[in-house]
């Protein structure tokens, strides 16, 4: 089941508090970037968010649920009423997440065209 953008909008207003928060759709699901790092997402309407120390020490009796089949487990966040609650959490959570992936430019395409210039130079 899809999640909804009802819901998605929901949660972006518990989260207007804090600078920088942004989504990006994927399959049907929200992923949730707060300062340029993933910190969970919106799965099935419920709020999951990555299961790391600092998620685990600020939820303690949090529930672990799969976003969907095949993937880690993440915690789910039921306090999602409590808008200090969910800003406390994300900001508890962000210096542990990891920095986002460098894009990379095609390196392919860089080693086709050296490669087409080395055959036709000759």
């Amino acid at each position: 089941m899809a999640s909804s953008k009802t819901y998605l909008d929901f949660i972006l207003e518990q989260l207007s508090e804090l600078q920088d928060i942004r989504y990006r759709a994927m399959m049907g699901e929200f992923i949730i970037y707060y300062r340029d790092k993933i910190v969970g997402g919106i799965y099935d309407d419920r709020l999951l968010v990555k299961a790391i120390p600092s998620a685990i020490a600020y939820m303690p009796n949090a529930s672990y649920e799969l976003p969907y089949q095949g993937a880690k487990e993440m915690l789910l966040v039921d306090e999602v009423d409590d808008k200090a609650f969910i800003t406390g959490l994300f900001n508890a959570m962000y210096d542990e997440l990891p920095a986002p992936k460098k894009k990379r430019g095609n390196e392919k395409h860089g080693v086709l065209t050296t490669t087409a210039y080395f055959l036709f130079s000759q």
